[in-house]
């Protein structure tokens, strides 16, 4: 089997470092045991090559043979196709895998990513726009909430749509705001301490730390 090509940005500040989107992808890989390799693209200076690869000059990007696949979404879903690890076989499994990873990306991540942008710049006036993204962040974690209680995994067994579920909302434990959301809390932790995924995040930590070694040389 010929590796999958994951591609990354050469570097990133420090801030994004451990959740930049292609350790969603490393994760996958690594949950299904098939082999891959890490190459990258300037994060300065984007140019054509970049852009043909990926429209919006974002990461990450997939190789397989000839076939290059754009958005971590697509990409997960793609893989899943490729291992029982990443989704059931059965139908039902099938289908609340493709729900729940759908619902990850346009449900809870739409609200947790501008919320999030908020945080990150120290921006803490008390606007009407930023009372409704609160409000719509405490709503999408309530509903969360809800239906973690009640189940271990998205669908059934551990899925692609928690690869997602999971970063989306250990983004909003990263500003310490899920101290309401006990099950939410218990989730992450489920995923996080997966040995795919350690293994995933120490690599694109290590990866970055050598970026910033070759930039000071």
């Amino acid at each position: 089997m010929s590796k999958f090509i994951v591609t990354t940005f050469d570097w990133v500040p420090d801030v994004p470092r451990g959740y930049v989107r292609d350790i969603r992808l490393r994760w996958a890989l690594e949950e299904a045991g098939l082999p891959y390799d890490v190459a990258s693209t300037p994060f300065e200076n984007r140019k054509d090559p970049h852009f043909s690869k990926q429209p919006f000059g974002q990461v990450p990007w997939l190789t397989d043979g000839d076939v290059t696949i754009f958005e971590s979404g697509a990409i997960l879903l793609y893989l899943a196709e490729r291992s029982n690890a990443l989704m059931p076989r059965e139908e039902q499994g099938r289908i609340e895998t493709i729900e729940w990873l759908f619902a990850a990306l346009n449900s809870v991540e739409m609200a947790t990513v501008p919320w999030s942008i908020f945080m990150f710049s120290g921006d803490t006036a008390d606007t009407p726009g930023r009372k409704s993204l609160d409000d719509f962040v405490a709503s999408r974690l309530l509903h969360m909430e809800q239906v973690l209680t009640k189940r271990e995994w998205l669908a059934g067994e551990f899925s692609v749509a928690d690869i997602v579920m999971s970063d989306a909302l250990r983004l909003v434990d990263r500003f310490n705001s899920l101290e309401e959301h006990e099950a939410c809390r218990e989730y992450i932790s489920r995923a996080t301490n997966r040995p795919a995924f350690l293994k995933a995040y120490k690599d694109q930590i290590e990866f970055y730390a050598s970026a910033d070694t070759k930039r000071n040389a």
